[in-house]
């Protein structure tokens, strides 16, 4: 494993910008409507694609983490409000691009008490309202290990509860903030005993330094826990101020690790260099309704 910084991008990494009348048109409803997009925020790659297909991933609670991951581009600091009619905007915004799957996101809180909790729940419920036929993913943080955060989203009854262990457990603490590899597993393996029937989604990245049988023991603790459904993509640094990328992984090894996940019984693995948590998500949520 390399162990400094690799400066030049591999070809498979170059990305096709599609800038048309679809990804204009959402770009001025998110602004229209004073929402955030995780797509943006956190410098996807593939906003583009999504944009232009009509799908993207809506970020509530604001556009300020009060944590500070090493690898994440979305702004950290003290958030100053709390946004109680954003439910129903981004109800708005997913009724007006037909969404049929909705998948929906947060900085952390971890200055409410509930961490946010009560707006995830109020989201799904106005999205349900307004699109009933809609499926409906929530990619939370980890509400400091609060079981009854957790529930209180649970009980507004999602079609996937997806929560990203992030990388490997021997680097959690160097790459992300106050989060922890093993709470994060206890989160998944709790929403299983609370909800059993709602499928449990989790992601990680690569090229911060983690070592193969890693990777293949982090696909091992998610399904300790029957976690359905994993996402697997290349880490790409935001800013020279974030952690370097050590190594880029080829299409092959991602293709080589949705094998392994396959055989470990996960209804579901996107694992792809550009691939992101909610990346072909529509296509998830069908796998795991199969499963």
């Amino acid at each position: 494993m390399a162990t400094r910084q690799i400066e030049r991008k591999p070809d498979w990494l170059k990305i096709k910008l599609a800038t048309g009348d679809n990804y204009k048109e959402l770009k001025n409803m998110m602004r229209g409507k004073t929402l955030h997009t995780v797509c943006e925020e956190a410098k996807c790659p593939n906003i583009h694609e999504c944009w232009a297909n009509r799908t993207a991933t809506f970020m509530i609670l604001g556009d300020i983490c009060t944590r500070a991951c090493r690898f994440c581009a979305v702004t950290s600091g003290l958030p100053t409000e709390l946004d109680l009619q954003e439910p129903e905007r981004v109800a708005e915004a997913a009724e007006q691009m037909g969404l049929s799957h909705v998948v929906v996101t947060s900085v952390a809180r971890d200055d409410l008490k509930d961490g946010g909790a009560s707006i995830f729940a109020a989201t799904i419920r106005a999205l349900r309202e307004r699109l009933p036929l809609a499926s409906v993913e929530v990619l939370i943080p980890d509400f400091q290990g609060n079981e009854e955060a957790l529930r209180t989203v649970l009980e507004a009854g999602p079609n996937i509860l997806n929560h990203n262990v992030e990388t490997v457990e021997r680097l959690s603490d160097r790459v992300r903030a106050k989060a922890k590899y093993r709470r994060s597993i206890e989160l998944l393996e709790r929403s299983k005993r609370i909800a059993p029937n709602i499928p449990t989604k989790s992601s990680i990245m690569l090229g911060v330094g983690e070592e193969w049988d890693e990777i293949l023991q982090t696909m091992d603790d998610l399904r300790a826990v029957d976690c359905n459904i994993m996402t697997i993509g290349q880490y790409l640094q935001p800013s020279v101020n974030h952690l370097p990328v050590m190594q880029y992984y080829t299409p092959e090894q991602f293709a080589e690790l949705k094998e392994e996940g396959m055989k470990r019984g996960f209804s579901h693995v996107e694992s792809g260099p550009l691939v992101r948590s909610s990346y072909h998500a529509h296509d998830q949520v069908k796998s795991a309704q199969r499963s």
